[in-house]
């Protein structure tokens, strides 16, 4: 199930407590010198709502892998009493190659994560965008390769991934899904050997001077390939009650990825995370 209908108070209280990450966030940027983006939903939700799309429950952000580290650094140094960092490098069960800046006191676990053994709260989804090669062949066999490596990882510690279909194929590919995950824990395969595979793949351009950034962990892997021309300088517009930077060519990226991504999609179509486990706290 990928989209759930919340009770109209507690979806409006969830949106504070992300709005209020996401102040802490753009502040520590600002005083850092931190560039980052609006990704996903959220870059549609400020291009098209001024906001978070009304439907959604969490906020995306982009950053370079410079401004990622940057920023992972700065948070467990300032923020450490208040928020926890979980993410594929501090903790191996987690299965994604995002961050998640959680507010402690929080909890906020989806379904499909309702097995993992790990304390998840309302978070920030932060995610990191490195260098890819300027030739498409090369940049091809990459980013299958870390997709492909990641899906491992997902499957190590999930058994019913999410899918953004149904019917047969979706039962197949669930069939297919859960022979993976007991293949994988059979065999002395561990989430930190995939992850230190994906990473090393994944960064071996940064020093090298490309046209392109990716995060490759879309549902389909080539959604989120930038050119940095169209990033760079963001660009600031009313988000809320406040600002979100975007990017220069936001609309080139949203059109790419999403389509029509100004008419608004029919309840079967949209997105979000329904909660298994969900508490805001005090």
């Amino acid at each position: 199930m990928l989209y759930k209908e919340y009770e109209k108070e507690a979806l409006e209280k969830l949106k504070q407590i992300e709005l209020e990450i996401l102040h802490d966030f753009q502040d520590l940027c600002e005083r850092h010198n931190i560039e980052y983006f609006a990704g996903g939903g959220t870059a549609i939700g400020a291009v098209r709502h001024k906001g978070i799309i009304p439907w959604d429950d969490d906020i995306d952000v982009n950053l370079l892998r410079k401004d990622y580290e940057k920023f992972l650094k700065y948070a467990e140094l300032e923020y450490s009493d208040k928020y926890e960092l979980v993410n594929a490098e501090k903790n191996p069960l987690y299965p994604l190659m995002s961050t998640r800046w959680m507010k402690k006191g929080t909890k906020f676990k989806e379904e499909c994560f309702k097995d993992l053994d790990i304390d998840l709260g309302v978070f920030l989804d932060i995610y990191c965008f490195d260098n890819v090669p300027d030739s498409d062949r090369k940049m091809k066999i990459q980013g299958y390769k870390v997709w492909f490596l990641n899906k491992l990882m997902i499957l190590k510690v999930v058994k019913k991934p999410v899918l953004y279909f149904g019917g047969w194929k979706a039962k197949i590919v669930y069939f297919i899904s859960a022979a993976v995950h007991w293949g994988l824990n059979v065999l002395p395969v561990s989430n930190q050997f995939l992850y230190r595979k994906v990473k090393k793949e994944l960064t071996k351009y940064n020093n090298r001077n490309t046209k392109r950034v990716a995060y490759y962990f879309d549902p389909t892997p080539f959604t989120s390939v930038i050119y940095k021309k169209d990033i760079f300088p963001t660009k600031k517009v009313p988000f809320e009650q406040g600002e979100m930077k975007v990017m220069q060519h936001v609309e080139a990226y949203l059109s790419k990825r999403f389509g029509d991504y100004m008419t608004l999609p029919p309840e079967e179509k949209r997105h979000n995370h329904p909660p298994y486990l969900f508490d805001l706290g005090k």
